[in-house]
């Protein structure tokens, strides 16, 4: 029997999202940020300055429109979509959190990533993540193509609705009324 033949015998194991807390706890995984896709972890990319005053910019401006709201804004916090998705989010708008932990998908009201090399991933395989599990409403802000891509309206494979708004410009929220938010302007 070759090697081929005996990794085609092999079965996969795919991790939960509790087996992946477990794991990340114990430190299995070091100081590396990571994320759960399909029961598959993943490291996160490095994040560099654009993306860091990027997400400060939004952050700030966030916490401003929200203050005194029923939302609050929370910065790189794990998000569980599904027994086997766990992914972390740059922003994410959502219903106060009462525990400390991870934030349920049924507190959820708004994701955003900021991509600045991770693009056709966050346009791809997250929105579809973020559109199946029912998320109302996803951002892509796209650094280097200085633009905001506003999604609603989820569907099994990403969503239905989709905007396209240049940096300069004011971004309204579909899902949450009275927030709008100007974007960075263009540099």
């Amino acid at each position: 029997m070759t090697a081929h033949e005996i990794i085609d015998t092999l079965q996969k194991h795919r991790i939960s999202v509790d087996e992946f807390l477990l794991l990340d706890r114990e430190g299995a995984f070091g100081d590396r940020n990571t994320e759960l896709f399909d029961g598959e972890v993943f490291y996160m990319n490095s994040k560099y300055s654009d993306h860091a005053r990027c997400m400060a910019y939004l952050s700030h401006a966030l916490f401003e429109q929200l203050k005194g709201s029923e939302f609050e804004v929370l910065t790189d916090v794990s998000v569980r979509i599904s027994d086997y998705d766990c992914p972390e989010p740059d922003l994410v708008i959502c219903s106060k959190v009462e525990s400390n932990g991870i934030v349920p998908l049924d507190k959820v009201k708004l994701v955003i990533e900021i991509a600045a090399t991770t693009l056709r991933l966050d346009l791809g395989p997250k929105a579809n993540l973020y559109g199946k599990a029912g998320i109302t409403e996803y951002w892509v802000v796209d650094v280097e193509g200085k633009r905001v891509t506003q999604m609603w309206a989820p569907q099994e494979a990403g969503y239905q609705k989709q905007n396209e708004i240049a940096f300069g410009d004011n971004v309204i929220a579909q899902t949450i009324s009275d927030l709008s938010i100007a974007l960075p302007m263009d540099r």
